[in-house]
């Protein structure tokens, strides 16, 4: 975890201060900067849990992953040179993709302290563990399984409509 602060840290404008915030604070939120170490990809919670488990049981290359519980978001930490990319990997997948945020150049993002508890808004789903590097292929694996879990909680939130509780019941008798 010490080499993610470190890094997390590092795109502050003040690292210094930074570090020394979370050092009193593990728990204090931060604001930084996106577009000089890392770029951020926000997700609504449900299409971002499912992404999030998908990749995790796939052992797929990703980076630090967090959740914003009152939003009801979660954010995939990228390389700054991931935007282009990442809208590139989308439009292989599907003409129409699901809506996401992406935070690069001249945004910024509330991160969670390095030592969360559980009721804390901010959380990391997967903490900063190393140097972010960049990787075509945690790019494209995020842009696919994003896709794929969109199309996923799209079809069970449909399964409803299309088959009804009664019609369930009456096929079973």
């Amino acid at each position: 975890m010490e080499r993610g602060i470190e890094w997390l840290s590092a795109a502050a404008d003040d690292p210094e201060t930074c570090r020394a915030t979370w050092a009193d604070n593990p728990r204090r939120l931060y604001l930084l900067p996106t577009g000089r170490l890392f770029d951020v990809v926000m997700i609504s919670w449900r299409i971002g849990l499912e992404t999030f488990d998908q990749l995790a049981r796939r052992a797929a290359p990703i980076g630090p992953v967090m959740m914003d519980h009152e939003s009801q978001r979660v954010g995939f930490f990228l390389d700054t040179c991931g935007g282009k990319q990442f809208a590139a990997a989308l439009s292989r997948e599907t003409d129409t993709p699901p809506p996401y945020e992406y935070l690069g150049e001249n945004s910024l993002v509330v991160v969670p302290g390095p030592v969360p508890m559980s009721g804390d808004r901010y959380q990391w789903l997967r903490a900063p563990m190393l140097l972010l590097e960049a990787h075509p292929v945690c790019v494209a694996a995020l842009a696919a399984v994003f896709v794929a879990a969109a199309d996923l909680i799209a079809r069970a939130d449909s399964y409803g409509e299309q088959y009804s509780a009664p019609a369930i019941v009456r096929s079973r008798l």
